[in-house]
C-alpha cells in the first residue's frame, strides 16, 4: 500500500490552531496529526482524494 503524502495534496492547509496544525479542505476537518493518517484510522482505506499540486513555475 502506497502511503499517502499531505504536504503534496491540494486539500492539504496549514492551521493557526496549535492543537490542530493540519487541515483537509476536502472533508473540513483539523487534525494533529496528518490528514490521510486520520482518514486511514477511520475508514481502514488509503486516501481516496488526493489531489497532487499543481506546479508553481518558477523563474523567467
Amino acid at each position: 500500500m502506497k502511503r499517502i503524502n499531505c504536504l503534496n495534496c491540494r486539500y492539504f492547509k496549514i492551521t493557526w490552531n496549535p492543537k490542530h496544525p493540519r487541515a483537509c479542505t476536502f472533508f473540513g476537518f483539523k487534525t494533529a496529526k496528518m490528514p490521510s493518517q486520520l482518514v486511514f484510522e477511520s475508514t481502514g482505506e488509503p486516501c481516496q482524494q488526493f489531489t497532487p499540486r499543481k506546479k508553481v513555475q518558477s523563474g523567467p
